[in-house]
């Protein structure tokens, strides 16, 4: 008899959700987490005093508690929480900011619609042909990849204003180059631009205890500092895993949450993992001020997507970083959060992985103080100067988000081919979370508790 019905490779949200779901049923379940605490990049460290978030931005796919067909709260309720009871705080307004032009919104759809009106107003009813097309295009069959740049030209005829509307869904869920899965950006659209923004009560350690807690309440295990070394394969089907320590504990099946080229190097799959490899990963630089600097800027938005070329160009920088696009997040403007002691900024740029992975100790520090203080210059021409009277100041690079989510290459967003169904080579193998095509944070967790019922208890 195996130890465990099901493991969990990765603590992150997708497998504490896919964990809750089959504990929730009676299934014997052990995550392994190879660090201290669960979330993966969506996690949290202490510096100063103050609590700094690592991944969450914001959640996207807002809905009141009374929408339940809404992506949030069809969650809630396969996990078996409380959405009443789950205060949320919705954005204030956020924007995108192009050379000559910008467009705000909000989660009430209409604004982005008024923006373009107003910003493109010879491409006002060709935006509303777009929205209503995209309400009947179901991104989760198995359709082959269709090309949005080719889809969003055929409608919008504008090439700026698909730039616009492309850079924060794509800063916000893409793993491709350039371009983006038609699926991908029906799901991202509709996460960003039709619901919108919210964070949760409190900071993402409440919003992971909350999920811990559940997830023991109904008898799962979670280990921390558990790294798995390899599956143990009887042919094709996997029988349990190693860890580093050389422990074995085996189960009837595996859930991975760590992408598709880990899962493939832990079950040695005949793989061309480079072609499953992404390279888009970012540096994300937080800083913290007194309230007092916050007068002194541009801090009216939540979050600001921003673009200081003609062109928009999603792709892997050839240097370092690229400063010239990226997000400018202020994590304290959400409607009804209280007052902090400090004022925090977080910009977030494109970096390039190969560049950070060959830098040695002393080389990867000075890469750190030329690209931050490089970004800071071009942030400093949207809002202002940000950077006097500094409390604290760091940042992650693609290398941090390697080690912190086993993500090859620090590639936040998974590998640009995505197991749409969930499965693997192997028929008790599965995979979860970006790699499945899920994107955000409502999106991955769904993402776990949809491979569960599908697979495990045959919903």
């Amino acid at each position: 008899m195996a130890d465990y019905q099901l493991i969990i490779i990765g603590g992150g949200l997708s497998g504490l959700a896919a964990g809750i779901r089959a504990a929730r049923f009676g299934q014997k379940v052990l995550i392994l987490e190879q660090h201290l605490q669960p979330g993966g990049l969506n996690s949290y460290y202490f510096r100063r005093g103050v609590l700094l978030e690592t991944g969450l931005h914001a959640m996207t796919n807002f809905a009141p508690p009374g929408e339940k067909h809404a992506p949030l709260n069809r969650l809630f309720r396969q996990l078996k929480l409380s959405r009443r009871d789950f205060k949320t705080h919705e954005q204030l307004c956020s924007e995108v900011v192009f050379p000559g032009r910008s467009l705000r919104f909000s989660n009430d759809p209409s604004l982005l619609t008024e923006e373009i009106s107003r910003q493109f107003p010879g491409a006002v009813d060709a935006f509303i042909r777009l929205r209503e097309e995209l309400l009947n295009y179901d991104p989760f069959t198995a359709a082959p990849r269709r090309s949005t740049r080719t889809f969003l030209s055929a409608i919008l005829r504008n090439r700026q204003l698909e730039d616009m509307l492309l850079l924060p869904l794509m800063v916000y869920g893409n793993s491709e180059e350039h371009d983006m899965d038609l699926a991908q950006f029906v799901i991202m659209f509709r996460a960003i631009f039709q619901e919108g923004f919210f964070r949760p009560p409190g900071t993402i350690r409440e919003f992971l205890a909350m999920l811990v807690a559940q997830y023991e309440r109904f008898g799962g295990r979670i280990r921390y500092r558990a790294p798995v070394r390899r599956l143990l394969m009887e042919g094709d089907v996997v029988q349990g895993v190693v860890l580093a320590d050389g422990e074995e504990i085996t189960c009837e099946s595996l859930l991975s949450t760590i992408g598709i080229p880990g899962t493939a190097e832990l079950a040695r799959w005949p793989l061309d993992v480079a072609g499953y490899c992404g390279r888009m990963s970012f540096m994300e630089t937080i800083t913290l001020l007194p309230p007092a600097r916050s007068k002194a800027i541009k801090n009216d938005r939540t979050i600001i997507f921003y673009n200081r070329r003609e062109d928009f160009s999603y792709c892997r920088p050839e240097t370092a970083v690229d400063p010239s696009w990226g997000v400018i997040c202020f994590p304290g403007n959400f409607q009804g959060l209280p007052a902090a002691e400090t004022f925090q900024v977080r910009v977030t740029n494109a970096a390039n992985y190969d560049i950070w992975k060959r830098a040695d100790k002393e080389e990867y520090q000075r890469l750190k103080s030329e690209w931050i203080a490089k970004s800071a210059a071009g942030v400093r021409k949207i809002i202002g100067n940000y950077q006097q009277d500094i409390v604290y100041e760091n940042s992650f690079t693609p290398v941090t988000i390697e080690r912190f989510t086993a993500k090859a290459a620090g590639a936040v967003y998974g590998s640009p081919v995505k197991f749409k169904d969930g499965r693997t080579p192997c028929p008790n193998l599965f995979i979860a979370g970006t790699d499945q095509g899920y994107l955000g944070i409502v999106g991955s967790m769904l993402s776990g508790v949809t491979i569960v019922n599908r697979y495990l208890l045959g919903n």
